[in-house]
């Protein structure tokens, strides 16, 4: 019988981890697998480091990992499979918007269609502005553009994966991991579930516009050369203009046209045109670079600070 664990990755979940608990082990334990459920804190502030200490305590099914200090929801998932010795692991957050009672039916799925993957995508998202439902499905389709590999649309971390997809995704050794990526990029057999995403039953959203903005970044540049190549082309358009340009002024001075020593406008709107472009570059590079450093300095994606029900 194949061991199943739930990989539950949390930060400042005080006032929904218990609800996690009951909810996720009250359908575990109508399943006939051996299972159990891995908490990562991601060096919470709040009271989630002792709420879940004192349900490892209860519940030996239940591990738990605690981080030196807060490195991030991926960094979180990543060590939950870096962890997990179960035939098959079901990552989902704490915060209940993904509902764990569906997790029969993932599997059910897998077993269908001998899957080695079961991605969950939404059919609706409640208690999430327009401006987020919006950008979200902005930033797949983008993504889907800009990227080698084609990811599936509308979709989270969310997930059922077995035990050689988990084999090869610990063989991944960057830092900035983009996990919902990287599994599409892995390959093997990956088939939808659809589902209904419920808002959530207590606490804040992890995400805030910042870390969307950063979290949007590193996929994006992660997973795609195509921003070097914008760049090469921007930089090959400003050229052309300029040449344009050039011979536009010349030939105007010569025959009396442009009035080329009047051309205010003109100039700074070759100035500005220009200059942005530059700065793109510069720019677009500069992140190319700055991911090549953290990943020559190949420091530790995290830091586990203490290990409950690991044997």
């Amino acid at each position: 019988m194949e061991k199943l664990a739930v990989i539950v990755p949390c930060y400042n979940e005080e006032a929904v981890i218990e609800e996690s608990y009951r909810r996720t082990m009250a359908v575990l334990e109508r399943l006939s697998n051996p299972v159990e459920i891995i908490y990562i804190n991601d060096g919470s502030v709040d009271r989630t480091r002792f709420l879940l200490d004192d349900i490892a305590a209860k519940d030996s099914r239940v591990k738990v990992i605690h981080f030196s200090r807060n490195f991030g929801h991926q960094p979180a998932v990543t060590a939950g499979i870096n962890n997990c010795d179960a035939d098959l692991a079901v990552i989902i957050d704490a915060d209940m918007q993904d509902p764990p009672e569906l997790i029969p039916d993932l599997l059910a799925l897998r077993a269908r269609e001998n899957a080695n993957v079961v991605y969950c995508v939404r059919n609706s998202r409640e208690g999430e502005s327009f401006f987020k439902l919006f950008t979200s499905k902005m930033f797949y389709r983008v993504m889907n553009y800009m990227s080698e590999v084609q990811f599936p649309l509308d979709t989270g971390d969310f997930r059922l994966i077995d035990r050689k997809v988990m084999n090869e995704f610990n063989r991944f050794k960057e830092r900035g991991k983009y996990i919902r990526g990287l599994i599409s990029w892995v390959g093997f057999s990956q088939v939808p579930f659809y589902y209904e995403r419920e808002a959530r039953i207590a606490g804040e959203t992890k995400y805030p516009l910042s870390k969307m903005l950063k979290f949007a970044s590193t996929a994006m540049l992660y997973f795609s050369k195509k921003p070097l190549r914008l760049a090469t082309s921007l930089g090959f358009i400003s050229v052309v203009v300029g040449i344009i340009l050039a011979v536009w002024f010349t030939l105007g001075k010569i025959y009396g046209f442009s009035n080329a020593e009047v051309g205010w406008t003109s100039i700074m709107t070759s100035i500005i045109f220009f200059g942005g472009v530059q700065l793109l570059t510069v720019g677009v590079l500069g992140q190319y670079v700055g991911i090549l450093f953290d990943e020559i300095k190949a420091r530790p994606e995290y830091i586990i600070d203490e290990k409950k029900n690991f044997s």
